[in-house]
């Protein structure tokens, strides 16, 4: 037997079938406009799968703090309809299986852990870089979800004044810090796109692509001494980046050499689940839950 495993995004409702050893028929639906619907949606996506597939559960990542005690989502996120009722109890209702939910870089954070990139470390800080910056934190092999569900939160963390790891360390920001000092829309450039700039000579995007290694490197210094685990995995869309960690190891290294740190060199690894990060966590999370109730 196998669970389905949802991965709840603000344009994007992500599944597949976790088969015991890995994850297979992945596809996606646009995400909803209202919880009736997505509960149409998600009962739609199970039936089809129940007639081929033995399913004991389902596993979801979804964005906000998940209290799992009190079986509710707090804080807020892009699905402003899944926050403020206990929503295991309906989904637990709508499927008739188990159900377990997660934060969704706790999720990503846990595909590693236990599947990927840092399965042979007990002290991990997972990051996640998309819009924002997200991540989770492992410590002596438990994730450490802190006193009040906000462990990981790296992108809360004050770089530079007022601005957070958030809005300044990301390649999306970059690219809207490149197009506003152009007067341009902020999507007119990909972060993607910035970067190829750079590299055929336009002077504006090197300058904030030099920001963003910067930045980087300064919030990635900060965790691993405020923090200190084994290893940092890096997740989302910039860990594809050719040159990535070559860069961020000769700003760190700088760093340390400013404070006159030379104890040890700290370990920046990249993930290896891209795309389907969400939906193993989920799936390892259920597994994870399943064996401490057991």
């Amino acid at each position: 037997m196998g669970i389905l495993v949802f991965d709840f995004g603000g344009s994007a409702v992500k599944y597949g079938y976790w088969n015991g050893h890995q994850l297979e028929a992945t596809n996606q639906f646009p995400t909803p406009g209202t919880w009736e619907e997505m509960k149409q949606k998600l009962s739609e996506t199970y039936q089809a799968f129940a007639e081929t597939n033995a399913i004991e559960g389902i596993g979801i990542s979804a964005p906000g703090v998940v209290n799992s005690e009190h079986q509710i989502i707090e804080g807020i996120s892009a699905i402003p309809y899944i926050h403020g009722f206990n929503i295991f109890k309906e989904l637990e209702e709508l499927f008739g299986l188990p159900i377990t939910i997660e934060n969704d870089a706790n999720c990503a954070g846990m595909a590693e852990f236990y599947e990927g990139a840092a399965r042979n470390y007990q002290d991990v800080a997972f990051v996640v870089i998309g819009t924002g910056i997200g991540g989770a934190m492992f410590t002596k092999g438990q994730m450490n979800k802190g006193a009040h569900l906000y462990g990981g939160e790296f992108g809360m963390m004050f770089l530079d004044g007022d601005q957070t790891f958030s809005r300044l360390g990301t390649a999306v920001q970059m690219a809207w810090r490149y197009c506003e000092r152009l007067g341009l829309d902020k999507m007119t450039y990909s972060g993607k796109e910035v970067f190829q700039l750079a590299e055929s000579g336009d002077v504006i995007a090197q300058e904030e692509v030099e920001k963003f290694y910067d930045y980087l490197a300064k919030g990635l210094f900060s965790i691993q001494f405020s923090f200190d685990p084994e290893v940092i995995v890096l997740g989302g869309g910039i860990s594809a980046k050719e040159g990535l960690i070559d860069e961020l190891n000769q700003r760190i290294e700088k760093l340390m050499d400013k404070l006159d740190l030379h104890d040890f060199v700290p370990e920046i690894l990249l993930c290896d689940y891209r795309n389907d990060a969400n939906l193993v966590g989920a799936a390892a999370n259920y597994y994870a839950r399943s064996q401490r109730e057991a």
